[in-house]
């Protein structure tokens, strides 16, 4: 094995960016713990690849604020402060209508093209109450509408937000009850609530529309984010996959 960042398996290269969403996407997911240690040698095993590709990603994963590196202890899963898991809501909150108003500003008809896509299919599953499937087509909808801002950095910056949320926040399906004599929407009421404002969104970013952009995206931002701070943690997964079988969402 090389000094370089690839890895070899079953013939082909694994490259630090894949050995990194990997680990990445079982921290979100909770397969290692907050605070859990991450060594070298169990991951390249776990991953099926060398340690170099290992180190880089997790390298990758420090400076994205997921894994702390601790004296004497190597690197460990983050571990945020209930502060800096309310300072993640209140920077998404600031920077989405941003991005949707630039968006507005500098898409083009490729960006509108999967955003609309998107919307059809979100409208779809959401009306047939297929819950299961709609949120990798609202993350692949915020991503897109993130690089459709024209800024690399700001669409960069809103992925890893997104992320992060979602580990900060990871929920079960269901919410705590709701107060005494209030009643909690139904899922998929909601669910077709939510893609109507995706797609009026998108109505917006066509038009050129940068103030109703973000006006709507402040709107939607709101709303979800406070579905966040009603949600209680998942249970940890303890499923064990090789890089290959990586999502290729990140």
């Amino acid at each position: 094995m090389s000094g370089d960042t690839n890895a070899v398996q079953g013939g082909r290269r694994i490259s630090a960016h894949a050995v990194c969403a990997a680990i990445r996407d079982d921290i979100v997911s909770g397969a290692y713990r907050p605070g859990s240690r991450l060594t070298e040698e169990l991951l390249a095993r776990r991953y099926g690849v060398s340690r170099v590709p290992v180190r880089e990603a997790l390298r990758t994963l420090e400076s994205e604020g997921f894994v702390t590196t601790r004296r004497h202890a190597g690197a460990c899963v983050a571990q945020p402060s209930e502060s800096e898991a309310a300072d993640l809501l209140d920077i998404r909150a600031l920077l989405e209508p941003l991005g949707a108003a630039r968006a507005a500003q500098r898409r083009t008809e490729a960006h509108l093209k999967v955003l609309r896509g998107l919307v059809r299919l979100g409208r779809e599953r959401a009306q047939g109450g297929q819950l299961g499937e709609l949120r990798p087509l609202g993350d692949w909808f915020h991503e897109t509408l993130a690089q459709a801002s024209g800024s690399p950095s700001m669409a960069a910056l809103l992925v890893q937000l997104r992320r992060k949320t979602a580990w900060v926040y990871a929920a079960a399906p269901g919410p705590r009850p709701a107060p005494e004599g209030s009643r909690r929407p139904d899922p998929v009421a909601r669910a077709v609530e939510s893609w109507a404002e995706h797609g009026a969104l998108v109505d917006a970013v066509a038009r050129g529309d940068a103030d109703r952009a973000r006006a709507l995206a402040t709107t939607h931002t709101e709303r979800a984010l406070s579905e966040y701070r009603l949600r209680r943690p998942i249970p940890v997964r303890t499923s064990k996959h090789s890089v290959n079988t990586a999502s290729g969402r990140n």
